[in-house]
This record gives structure tokens, C-alpha cells and sequence, in this order.
């Protein structure tokens, strides 16, 4: 398997038809989102930015655990930093297996489609660490400072989550921010394959039993002590019953605003700080200050 595997039939449709809208707005981002998409002096070129910063995570956290590798050069691009950590999961079932590969796919389209789309104006993949990042979060989450996504199927669907229900609050959150209908339909394409990305971990970590769902509540827990003073995030029982979908009392995903979704992934509850976490040096990008 290719570094970036190769794409299934199913996913290379799904891509093609995402470049050949990426390909009619490519030309458009930077003149139209200054033109229709400030909001607070955020254009819609800054979203696409931070959300693409935010695929290269994902992308790259799925393939090393699926193949033992990351993205290819063309993908990361042309100025892209190090990745530190990540290696293959030593799958036990082939369900969890398949469902990474998927992952894997989704994850590398969404990084291809927001660099069609964003052009010359793409920001090449920021450092990772793997590593130093999630030690923080096993200690955080009293899993233990040498807690290890990459060491079993378990493991590694709880670091999907911490992943995956941030990217669905991030998206829903920049919806508002959005201008641009066509940007909004393509975000809001991916917000809900990131939707059904979290539904899945969320329920495979429940089905494991007891020992995956305490530890994905501790996950979700330190993670509220990240974003903000709110008590926003849910674990995946509550009320001594399932949890898979976090929603407020009208059935509706909560939102995080950009500083949000980087004080969890810089780890840290402060404000004005420009990297840390899984970002050692920050992001690329206007968005990048908690």
C-alpha cells in the first residue's frame, strides 16, 4: 500500500467530483472571500486554512495507523514541517480495520479538496507531534503519561475521537462564518462525513464495554477543561446510558469557535498562544492564535 493509499473506487468518484467544483472555485477563493466572506476580518480563505490544517491531522493520524505511514510530499506540500509519532495499529478485527481505511480515505480527500479549492493560497501541513501530544492527553485523562493511540484498536479509536468530535463542532461552529454558498455546501458536506466518522467511533468505543467507556469519558472530560469556561462536551455515557450523539435539548450538534478547537488541539486552557500540542510550532495560516 502507497503512502497515501490508493483510493477505492467508491472514494475516487466521491474526490473527482470534489475537484471538479474545487476546480471551478480555485481561481475564486482569495478575490471572493475578501470580497463576501469577512465576518470580524475572517474570510472564508482563513476557514478553509484552518480547516485544512485540521485534515492534516486527521489524515495523517489514520494512514500511520492504518499503513505506517503518512501523506506523500504532493499532498503535504510544498513546505510542509515533520510529523513525529504514529505507526501501524496491530488490528485484531477486520471490521475496526476496514473502518480505518475509510477513515483514511475521507480524511486524505478532504486534504486534496481543500487544496484544489484553496490554490496557491493552501498552507503546506504544520509540524505534528503524535508523540509529546498525546502523553499530554494520557496524562490529562489519567490514562497514564505513556498512553499510546497507536498500540491497539482500542487505543486508537479513542484518539479518533478526540479528533473527530472537535472536526464536527469546528465545522458546525464555522458554518456561521462562511459566506460563500458554495464553500458553505462544500463545508457542509464534509461536516456531516465528519459526522459519521464521530457516530462510528463513538459506537465502536461503546460496544467495547466499560474499560473503552470510561476512558473515552476521561478523554472527554479533560477536553471540556480545554475549551472554555462551558460545560460543552460529552462523553459517550451519560446518565448511566449511551451517548453516541451529542446534542443540546433540541436534538442540536454544539459549535466551537476556531480558539476552542485550538486550545484542544495546542492543549493548553490559556488564550493567546500561538502553538503547543499536536501543533508544536502552531498552524499555518490567519487562525492560529488561541
Amino acid at each position: 500500500m502507497q503512502n497515501s493509499m490508493r483510493l477505492s473506487r467508491r472514494q475516487s468518484l466521491c474526490t473527482l467530483a470534489s475537484f471538479t467544483a474545487a476546480a471551478a472555485l480555485s481561481t475564486q477563493v482569495p478575490a471572493r472571500a475578501a470580497q463576501t466572506g469577512e465576518r470580524a476580518g475572517v474570510r472564508d480563505e482563513d476557514i478553509f486554512q484552518f480547516a485544512l490544517n485540521l485534515e492534516y491531522l486527521e489524515t495523517e493520524y489514520y494512514l500511520r495507523g492504518l499503513t505506517g505511514n503518512g501523506l506523500d510530499s504532493a499532498d503535504a506540500g510544498a513546505k510542509a514541517d515533520r510529523v513525529v509519532g504514529g505507526r501501524k495499529v496491530p488490528f485484531q478485527t477486520r471490521a475496526i480495520e476496514e473502518f480505518a481505511e475509510e477513515l483514511a480515505e475521507n480524511e486524505l480527500a478532504h486534504v486534496r479538496f481543500y487544496r484544489k479549492t484553496l490554490g496557491k493560497a493552501a498552507v503546506s501541513r504544520p509540524a505534528i507531534d503524535f508523540e509529546k501530544a498525546f502523553a499530554m492527553v494520557g496524562e490529562a485523562a489519567g490514562l497514564g503519561a505513556d498512553f499510546d493511540p497507536f498500540a491497539s484498536e482500542m487505543n486508537f479509536l479513542l484518539g479518533g475521537m478526540l479528533f473527530e468530535d472537535v472536526g464536527v463542532t469546528g465545522y458546525k461552529a464555522a458554518a456561521a462564518l462562511i459566506q460563500n454558498k458554495e464553500f458553505l455546501e462544500a463545508a457542509a458536506g464534509i461536516l456531516a462525513v465528519e459526522a459519521y466518522h464521530m457516530g462510528m467511533v463513538r459506537s465502536q468505543l461503546y460496544t467495547m464495554g466499560e474499560t473503552a467507556q470510561r476512558a473515552a469519558n476521561a478523554i472527554s472530560a479533560a477536553r471540556d477543561k480545554l475549551d472554555g469556561g462551558k460545560d460543552l462536551d460529552q462523553g459517550i455515557v451519560r446518565s448511566g446510558k449511551a451517548n453516541i450523539v451529542p446534542s443540546d435539548e433540541n436534538g442540536i450538534a454544539f459549535g466551537r469557535t476556531p480558539q476552542q478547537v485550538l486550545r484542544i488541539v495546542y492543549l493548553t486552557g490559556d488564550t493567546d498562544v500561538k502553538g503547543g500540542g499536536f501543533y508544536p510550532n502552531g498552524m499555518n495560516g490567519k487562525l492560529q492564535v488561541t
